[in-house]
């Protein structure tokens, strides 16, 4: 993983959990179709953050091994999901899981691909697999279609500290098709959204790394603008952010 990438979001934990989008109902259906898929399958979430990703395949009776290299975010994910009793987590990383070999039904990975360094993953996802596993990766993508929506990004790029570096939609379908290569992948999209009051809003802003975090030099300036865009855009106080929910899947070898 690029440097950092691991640690970056222990300071964020608890807006993560309060305010980053979930993912639709749908996508497991969907995958069920489409592919062998059954409730049966073990699944490794790699970079399962606080657990928003296995949730979804937890509740549908799947196993899940959450491998996630922050511990705060890892120890999250354990209290929020401890009721299930099909989900552990493992302090790895997508180039080194310590999971055993052929031991993989699926692998899931919900945000967190581009903080991946792609080949060593490749090596690591084949060696963790059985043969003729299936590969999901997910993005929450926020769109911006609506006059909020765009202001809303050009705040983020003005304030944040690193965003046009990290953000994930550096990593498009071409880099993503040759990671499959030489199976094909396919590409889903689901719409999600989210619906915030102001607070909400500025949890959703404070759960990304890359945006100052209180304390931190451009702070102030930064919820000032926040609130005068709420203020401006707002509907009976509140705001909605759209997503395209982008699953791209296919089986792996």
């Amino acid at each position: 993983m690029p440097t950092n990438s691991t640690t970056r979001f222990s300071n964020r934990v608890e807006n993560y959990v309060k305010y980053r989008p979930g993912y639709p109902e749908g996508l497991v259906l969907w995958l069920q179709t489409h592919y062998t898929f059954p409730a049966s399958n073990v699944i490794a979430d790699i970079g399962s953050g606080t657990g928003i990703s296995a949730d979804l395949f937890l509740k549908n009776g799947y196993t899940v091994f959450g491998v996630e290299p922050n511990a705060p975010m890892r120890k999250m994910s354990e209290h929020l999901l401890k009721d299930h009793t099909n989900f552990k987590t493992i302090n790895g990383t997508a180039e080194a899981t310590t999971l055993l070999g052929q031991s993989i039904d699926a692998i899931v990975a919900g945000q967190a691909f581009h903080w991946f360094d792609a080949a060593k993953t490749k090596t690591e996802f084949l060696r963790i697999l059985k043969p003729g596993g299936l590969v999901i990766l997910i993005w929450n993508e926020r769109l911006t279609h609506s006059p909020f929506e765009e202001a809303y990004d050009q705040l983020i790029v003005r304030h944040g500290k690193d965003y046009v570096k990290v953000d994930h939609r550096n990593i498009n379908t071409e880099n993503i098709e040759q990671f499959f290569q030489p199976q094909k992948c396919r590409l889903q999209i689901f719409s999600n959204r989210q619906v915030f009051d102001f607070e909400g809003l500025k949890g959703r802003l404070l759960s990304s790394s890359y945006m100052p975090a209180e304390g931190d030099e451009g702070y102030a300036a930064m919820i000032d603008d926040l609130q005068k865009l709420f203020n401006k855009f707002h509907s009976n106080g509140f705001i909605t952010i759209h997503y395209d929910t982008k699953l791209y899947s296919g089986i792996f070898k």
